[in-house]
């Protein structure tokens, strides 16, 4: 990790590591303990407080929840550097401070709210963006915390990222509960939560501020400075197009220029980290010069038969399932980019330890199938979610080649939901988009009227409201205008990629309550010009 970073004065950094372990044992005051900070240390730039962390500090179970942030802070006071730093407001670290700024406005609101009783919607209106924070949370732990292991910085994953998860654990209960069974006031105007959910949920609401308010501290003191220290802009910019995969919490973020558009950069300093491109372009010539790739058109033997790497890679992108590959070094090396994924997946992934992948509460579960796959014993390791809407299956195979010599893992998911609500047999061909003969009993029910993924759940024919274009608003429901127009989403998949996530099995489950302001947040198209061009689609198909 040091390597990295500029100007290290290890013996300023043990100097403050000594009188931090003095003052916690009780040996020093805390003005004592300020006092020889001050005149040994001066001054400690957070990245020189995350290589502390990393260098001097043993790892203890559970330590980032344990850790008293604000107690470090008052301890490093007028030492510790804490500036915001100064970011144009696309950079992925300015996008996790507006995010936190977003939140900061929920809690306090929240901190407001539980002093009067328990108005369902009240609180939905809080919630529902605090639970979409969770992308914050996915973003940290699929793009930052990769590119900060590749730096030598490995406590985000190994500490931090079950923080992220307790506190992520935490919304998800309370949201539950607020969701639960509620009764209507006496004047039939509000839902009120019942006296033992409202008792529960109210009780849970110091503990949630105070523990988001603390990991947000946590990121904002250390984390996010140590980044912008440690990763380039190259990579940042890299960086961009993974967290538009995965999507944002509570704000707009314009997807980068694609490469294509992007006009003459400015030439770097030689020898800067900013002159990536050139040199990635240099490597793949050198590459090529020894290696050289397939010519476009040239076919490659396989298994059984021969494909282009064109044909290879449609292959895998129009896979109905996810696939996954990690190598016998338990790196990951390969996943497909179908645009029915089940879960999100961004290109730092690759060239990840796959123990890294994962929360540290399941790490052993992952070390136990690579252990018994390497071993031998075991071949196959199965698990399914279940929940009402949905069916996911995932299965892990170990890859052995010709001579029985493990060579990796195969990860497969796959949304099983429509394939569990067949019934009958199909014998006569019938086709997604069309409706089935009415005397053919035995055929299933088309896909778009069947809540398929990505499909506005069935309306009877009566009930479907017909769109006025004019009418569309930011409060305009997502699956009201599915619902009018079963081509709406083919022409939402051309505004943005974004709108791919309508294909997958978690649309089912947020269908029913995003509006046109939600879609407009999670594609990254401006309110005004994603009205205008749903005001205009809808019009121009009533014509």
């Amino acid at each position: 990790m040091r390597e990295f970073l500029p100007n290290i004065d290890t013996e300023k950094l043990k100097r403050a590591f000594q009188i931090k372990e003095a003052y916690d044992r009780g040996e020093l005051t805390l003005a004592q303990a300020q006092a020889q900070l001050q005149l040994q240390v001066k001054s400690l730039q957070p990245y020189e407080v995350a290589l502390i962390e990393q260098e001097l500090k043993p790892e203890v179970e559970d330590e980032c929840r344990k850790e008293d942030i604000q107690a470090m802070i008052t301890l490093f006071d007028g030492v510790l550097v804490r500036e915001r730093p100064d970011l144009p407001s696309e950079h992925p670290l300015s996008c996790y401070y507006r995010e936190n700024d977003k939140i900061h406005e929920i809690l306090g609101k929240i901190q407001d709210l539980v002093q009067y009783p328990a108005i369902k919607n009240q609180w939905l209106a809080l919630y529902e963006p605090l639970s979409a924070w969770r992308k914050h949370l996915q973003r940290k732990q699929n793009q930052l915390y990769p590119l900060l292991e590749r730096k030598g910085f490995t406590r985000p994953t190994t500490t931090m990222w079950t923080l992220d998860d307790f506190v992520r654990q935490e919304i998800e209960s309370a949201y539950k509960l607020l969701l639960s069974a509620a009764e209507t006031s006496v004047d039939g105007n509000m839902s009120l939560l019942t006296a033992e959910n409202e008792e529960k949920f109210i009780s849970l609401q110091a503990d949630i501020v105070a523990d988001v308010l603390d990991l947000m501290q946590k990121e904002e003191t250390v984390l996010y400075p140590t980044a912008l220290a440690l990763i380039t802009p190259a990579e940042f910019e890299l960086m961009r197009r993974g967290d538009q995969e995965i999507g944002f919490a509570n704000i707009t973020v314009n997807p980068p220029v694609a490469a294509a558009e992007t006009t003459t950069a400015t030439p770097a300093a030689a020898g800067t980290s900013a002159d990536f491109s050139n040199f990635a372009a240099d490597l793949a010539a050198l590459v090529g010069k020894y290696y050289p790739q397939p010519q476009a058109g040239c076919e490659l033997e396989v298994s059984n038969g021969r494909m282009t790497l064109e044909q290879i890679n449609l292959l895998f992108r129009h896979m109905p399932v996810d696939f996954c590959y990690v190598d016998e070094n338990e790196i990951v090396k390969f996943y497909n980019d179908t645009a029915k994924r089940v879960f999100p997946r961004s290109l730092n992934v690759i060239g990840r330890n796959v123990k890294n992948c994962h929360p540290r509460k399941s790490v052993h579960i992952v070390e136990e199938i690579i252990a018994k796959f390497r071993s031998g014993e075991q071949e196959q390791a199965e698990f399914w979610i279940n929940k009402p809407d949905i069916f996911i299956y995932i299965l892990y195979t170990a890859v052995r080649d010709k001579t029985g010599k493990f060579r990796g893992i195969l990860e497969m998911m796959q949304d099983c939901t429509h394939i569990r609500s067949l019934q009958g047999s199909r014998t006569l061909l019938t086709w997604e988009k069309e409706a089935a003969p009415a005397n053919n009993a035995a055929a299933a029910v088309p896909m778009d009227t069947a809540g398929s993924v990505g499909q506005a759940a069935a309306v009877p024919p009566e009930k479907v409201q017909k769109i006025v274009p004019e009418e569309i608003n930011a409060e305009t429901m997502l699956k009201d205008l599915l619902a009018a127009d079963k081509n709406l989403k083919s022409y939402l998949f051309t505004l943005s990629f974004k709108f791919r996530a309508l294909d997958t099995p978690l649309a089912r489950i947020m269908l029913p309550k995003a509006k046109v302001s939600d879609m407009s947040e999670r594609s990254g198209i401006p309110l005004n010009e994603l009205l205008a061009k749903l005001r205009a689609y809808f019009a121009d198909r009533q014509k």
